[in-house]
């Protein structure tokens, strides 16, 4: 689609408007990133969006942690002739739940990622050619690192608070455990202290689609089209079924086909039930704005995740922090249960810290965080929330 075809954008009031993604070089030698894994890197360029103004106490910065295949471009618009907003666009912005008339909102793209930040994608400094499977193995702690180290470029000493879910959510919970004098609040949705054995099973089949796809070449397939698309869509397709609900799927598609009203009794690779070409279309946009490298590393990254391992026990990595806690879980979420928040909560108990939780009744599965319909439920606890802890930081300062 032509830019003369796309309707120009209008933003509203509500909206941050147009926004410029910003780059920042962090980690250079010889003061490189210490990686979990025993490994030093840098030069990392980091991609960032910011929203809102900071005080001159710089005291109301909040730092979005996106999740796995998300990116930088929280809220607004690039330019007049963009097909969506950003990917939180109903939850940022002046008189919405992360208010920018209120707070300076940072988000980030992650270590690994493919838009912006240096991943696999990127070129290794030292041969002129994309690092493909020779970037260093990096954690949720390493994502970490590199967006701590931002928010002091930014001039920013202690957030407000960091908000993230899914992989999001993990990052705020490694960040209270790594750098707990850096956030006066964390705040956790559909997310959990580690990835379950049935998340690790979808995570290892995308892989391993695309992996096995025959045009991966062992990741080298930059500037050799088509590279690993269908394996990367299909990836796509498997992860996507987790993020949503049996409720859901049945209400939108139930056994409804797709191009006819009889069954084709044949056995073609075209979609016959609503349901597969809708996963079909994810799968297509999806390799058409991510890097499979990147899926790569990053899942792997969500696997490996474990606070209580990490740190000696859940309890021990969250009370190493004196941060406020808002745990948020999702009734329909498989992927991320209710009782898997409640361990948090229940450790944040335990040692005594201030902790908010609630579960949310919806039908829209683990991507109800990021619905529209959702984001009003959201509002009506991390609004008041984020009062308190600015006024509670205000009464301290």
């Amino acid at each position: 689609m032509s830019d003369q075809t796309v309707p120009t954008v209008q933003p509203d009031e509500r909206s941050v408007g147009f926004v410029e993604r910003q780059y920042t070089t962090l980690f250079e030698p010889p003061d490189r990133l210490r990686m979990e894994s025993g490994r030093e890197f840098g030069p990392i360029t980091v991609a960032y969006e910011t929203y809102g103004e900071l005080t001159p106490e710089r005291d109301n910065a909040i730092f979005i942690c996106h999740a796995l295949t998300g990116d930088a471009h929280a809220a607004g618009w690039h330019t007049p002739h963009d097909r969506k907003p950003g990917w939180w666009d109903d939850f940022v912005g002046p008189g919405k739940g992360l208010d920018t008339n209120r707070y300076f909102v940072i988000c980030a793209n992650v270590l690994g990622g493919c838009q912006g930040t240096t991943g696999p994608s990127s070129i290794n400094p030292e041969t002129g050619e994309p690092y493909c499977l020779t970037f260093p193995f990096i954690t949720v702690g390493d994502l970490v690192s590199v967006h701590s180290a931002l928010v002091r470029r930014l001039g920013v000493e202690r957030l407000l608070a960091v908000i993230g879910g899914s992989l999001g959510g993990m990052q705020v919970l490694e960040w209270a455990a790594r750098f707990p004098d850096q956030i006066h609040a964390a705040i956790v949705l559909a997310s959990a202290a580690r990835l379950s054995a049935q998340g690790i099973a979808f995570n290892a089949v995308g892989r391993w689609a695309i992996q096995d796809d025959p045009n991966f070449c062992e990741g080298r397939y930059y500037g050799k089209e088509p590279g690993p698309r269908r394996g990367l869509a299909l990836a796509r397709m498997i992860a996507h079924i987790t993020y949503l609900s049996e409720d859901s799927i049945e209400k939108k598609f139930g056994r409804r086909l797709q191009h006819s009203d009889t069954f084709a009794y044949v056995l073609k690779r075209e979609a016959e039930f609503q349901i597969e070409s809708y996963l079909q279309y994810q799968g297509k946009r999806f390799v058409e704005r991510f890097d499979a490298n990147s899926y790569l590393y990053l899942t792997k990254a969500m696997d490996y995740f474990d606070l209580a391992e990490a740190y000696g026990s859940i309890e021990a990595a969250l009370r190493r922090t004196d941060a406020r806690f808002l745990i948020v879980s999702y009734t329909s979420d498989w992927l991320f249960p209710t009782a898997q928040s409640k361990e948090l909560v229940a450790a944040l108990v335990k040692e005594g810290q201030d902790v908010t939780f609630i579960e949310f009744d919806s039908p829209y599965g683990h991507d109800s965080f990021l619905i529209k319909e959702q984001i009003g439920q959201l509002e009506s606890v991390v609004v008041p929330f984020l009062d308190q802890t600015y006024l509670a930081r205000r009464r301290k300062d």
